[in-house]
């Protein structure tokens, strides 16, 4: 058993495994450490699982799963979790946007008594302003609303103890948002600050603009029902707008004022409370859609082929 399990799920990253091993390999060199790097990999449609299968003969402590199908970063990385068998376990991306030289200090972090010790970004180089905005309005709108606090600013690099990893095997949820459900989890937790460089290679799989959006909504809706409420809300105050509306011309009527020709007035009302209608319908169908995934009880992932497990 490994002290340390490092978790990387890969999708089309063959630029990056053989630079990501070596920095890796020059920090355990330096902690005297065991451990094992699982390589969780979507079927990439490049030389990734070549070169992966290639540092495995090389280094036996490199290990390989491949799924059936492309499953998506979050249930390979909880697929990576569940699969390690080390005292501890790191979930970090292989394009060196994280960087594995700060393992050392996140482990030592947790010889202070905690059981998860989560990176938080001071910077992040080679992202975009819109993207920048978009992350930190979305972690304001989910501390907001969410019925747990999930740390600004992080991602899922992370280090957890054994007894964490235990408890996320029991959270049977196919939309695994992992910095979620560690904060869920909870245990004593700390953070370690850093600056998040750019990529060494490739560009990344996530959609610069909808797929930090998509993110978000996932942290927002499987950790909260306070937006339910707030529509509700939103849905009395413009009925009850709309009563008054209706009173004002009734009381214009009775008292002989000439009603103003309301063709403008009608068409704008109309459009707004079908706007409202729409978003309310869109946001019930999101927690449908889920409520929907869930009770089919469907696996997360379906794994092909391990190499290098016992």
């Amino acid at each position: 058993m490994p002290d340390i399990s490092i978790v990387v799920p890969v999708y089309k990253e063959e630029a990056n495994i053989r630079p990501f091993l070596a920095r890796v390999e020059a920090v355990f060199g330096r902690m005297g450490k065991s451990y094992e790097v699982i390589f969780a990999l979507d079927p990439s449609p490049d030389r990734t699982e070549e070169i992966i299968l290639e540092e495995i003969n090389r280094n036996p402590n490199v290990k390989l799963m491949v799924f059936s199908r492309r499953f998506g970063q979050p249930a390979a990385t909880m697929a990576g979790i569940l699969g390690c068998s080390g005292d501890t376990c790191v979930v970090i991306d292989v394009d060196l946007q994280d960087q594995p030289e700060l393992i050392e200090q996140m482990y030592a972090k947790l010889g202070e008594g905690y059981e998860v010790v989560y990176a938080k970004r001071r910077s992040r180089k080679g992202e975009t302003l819109i993207k920048r905005i978009i992350a930190h309005a979305g972690y304001s709108l989910i501390n907001k609303f969410s019925d747990v606090q999930i740390p600004r600013n992080t991602g899922d690099f992370r280090i957890m103890t054994r007894r964490v990893i235990e408890e996320l095997r029991q959270l049977n949820e196919t939309h695994g948002f992992l910095r979620g459900l560690v904060a869920y989890v909870g245990f004593k937790q700390a953070f370690i600050e850093y600056d998040r460089d750019e990529r060494y290679a490739g560009k990344g799989n996530y959609n610069r603009l909808t797929g930090s959006l998509k993110i978000g909504l996932n942290g927002l809706i499987s950790f909260s029902s306070q937006p339910l409420f707030i529509m509700s809300i939103g849905g009395f105050i413009l009925a009850g707008l709309s009563f008054l509306l209706g009173a004002w011309y009734v009381i214009q009527k009775l008292i002989g004022f000439e009603l103003t020709p309301g063709l403008p007035t009608t068409v704008l009302v109309v459009s707004f409370f079908a706007g409202v209608q729409l978003l309310g319908l869109g946001l019930i169908g999101e927690y449908v859609g889920r409520i929907y995934d869930e009770v089919k009880r469907r696996p997360m992932y379906i794994i092909d082929k391990k190499t290098n497990f016992d």
